[in-house]
């Protein structure tokens, strides 16, 4: 694995981020190390099989065509969507169903149990649903009144 600030990367036909190094050419993936504490910084390239075969330290220090690839292969991978409102929570126990609104529209999550609530730091939550997608709640200051009396059950 290297640390590189210049890696050399394309498309290849099939839309799939090729990494060129060592005189090989290898398919991978961009992945963030710390997708919500540091979103810009210690990105991996990794292989169809997971081996990380180049680190990059910053985003902001690639140019950006190199960094336009990797945000678009990111972009592909993560699906984190954002809580703006909580509108209706089934019930004050669990499994609860949550209808919310979110950075990517409205939605319904089912909530199995309390610990899927995880705190990340004094106003920044993630919430795991049943299906395993992650939902993060950016800022629990930016909640209106009734979204935030809904969550103090489960806080």
């Amino acid at each position: 694995m290297t640390t590189t600030n210049n890696p050399d990367l394309a498309r290849d036909a099939m839309g799939h981020l090729q990494l060129r190094h060592d005189g090989q050419t290898c398919r991978v993936s961009a992945v963030r190390n710390f997708p919500i504490t540091a979103p810009a910084e210690a990105i991996s390239l990794v292989s169809p099989e997971g081996k990380e075969l180049a680190q990059i330290a910053r985003l902001d220090a690639l140019d950006a065509a190199t960094r336009a690839l990797i945000e678009s292969d990111l972009t592909q991978r993560e699906f984190t969507p954002a809580i703006l409102r909580i509108l209706r929570i089934s019930s004050r126990a669990t499994p609860s169903t949550w209808d919310i609104d979110t950075d990517r529209g409205p939605t319904r999550l089912t909530l199995k149990g309390e610990e899927d609530i995880r705190r990340l730091n004094a106003s920044t939550l993630l919430i795991t649903d049943n299906h395993g997608v992650q939902f993060l709640l950016k800022s629990l200051s930016s909640l209106d009144r009734h979204s935030r009396r809904l969550l103090d059950h489960f806080l």
